[in-house]
């Protein structure tokens, strides 16, 4: 958390440069997707490097989960890659803190957040809830859903969650909308299918996790938060089609730099939409966090001769 933390203010500061994702797709797999994030972080971080991370959803059908992933290190005095990670892991950690951070701040000022709703129960998923848990939120009551059958009763036996929650299983969406005061949404929806801006009448807090979910009415009757303007009004996310739609972004309230800066704070008299389109310097941050915990345990596995000519 102290480090996502660390690279949002570094980013917000000016200390980072963060191009836009590349996305590769495949015409026969319209579903398929696969993301290059190129970063370099300064500040006290100074690396570089990118995050090359696969989004498959037919896999979950297979056992086999969605996304894989690796992250690249590059030393910023040379250029040469010191480092190569699995990174999935990396991936999820990264968006958990930043939505778990975001929440908190969010928070603020409202009343005790009382049901967690959780549309989507993979692994993402599964990360943001143990963010919440770990760091102190506490939730009589949970709401799940998930489009595949089976899917929530798996991911609420994995956590236990009956031991800890009155747990209710939704068939259909709109009951866990209506009743949850902090909705995670962590699906593959590629489109909007969330229009009904009555659900969210009782203004809770949404993490827009997996960015295509709400229909642009609910993204204008919300307060909406990303982590970065640029990124995120891009690749047809909820955000960038209401941009689309209205022609400017002045519904766009804050970033979370800002709002860890105590810069803004969304109100509480609408609902708080948090769309984090996911910044490489997170990456890099998380990545290099755990490479330096490995050195110093003595834990990293070395390539020798990786580089097979060194001199010129």
């Amino acid at each position: 958390m102290d480090v996502v933390r660390a690279a949002y203010l570094a980013h917000g500061a000016g200390h980072s440069v963060n191009p836009n994702s590349f996305f590769l797709r495949f015409p026969d797999r319209p579903t398929a997707r696969i993301i290059a994030l190129p970063a370099y972080l300064g500040d006290t971080f100074d690396v570089a490097g990118v995050k090359w991370i696969s989004s498959f959803p037919e896999n979950v059908a297979q056992g086999v989960p969605r996304a894989s992933a690796v992250l690249i290190l590059n030393d910023c005095a040379n250029g040469y890659p010191f480092a190569c990670l699995e990174a999935s892991i990396v991936s999820a950690a990264r968006t958990a803190a930043s939505a778990v951070m975001a929440a908190r701040a969010c928070a603020e000022g409202r009343p005790l957040l009382r049901t967690l709703g959780i549309v989507g129960n993979g692994l993402i998923a599964r990360y943001l809830y143990e963010f919440l848990i770990r760091t102190g939120w506490t939730f009589p009551n949970i709401r799940l859903y998930d489009a595949a059958p089976g899917e929530s009763r798996r991911f609420s036996e994995r956590l236990a969650l009956d031991a800890r929650h009155a747990v209710a299983h939704d068939e259909v969406i709109e009951p866990l909308l209506r009743e949850s005061d902090l909705i995670i949404f962590s699906t593959t929806a590629g489109a909007p299918y969330v229009h009904d801006t009555s659900l969210f009448a009782h203004n809770p807090i949404v993490l827009n996790i997996s960015l295509r979910d709400l229909g642009t009415e609910v993204i204008l009757s919300s307060y909406n938060v990303v982590d970065d303007i640029g990124h995120v009004l891009n690749a047809n996310t909820s955000v960038h089609l209401t941009e689309q739609r209205v022609g400017h972004r002045g519904f766009i309230h804050a970033t979370i730099p800002q709002l860890l800066a105590g810069e803004r704070r969304p109100g509480t008299d609408r609902p708080v939409v948090v769309s984090p389109f996911g910044l490489g310097v997170l990456d890099l941050a998380v990545g290099k966090w755990v490479y330096d915990r490995a050195k110093a345990r003595g834990e990293l596995v070395e390539a020798p001769d990786f580089f097979w000519e060194l001199t010129r």
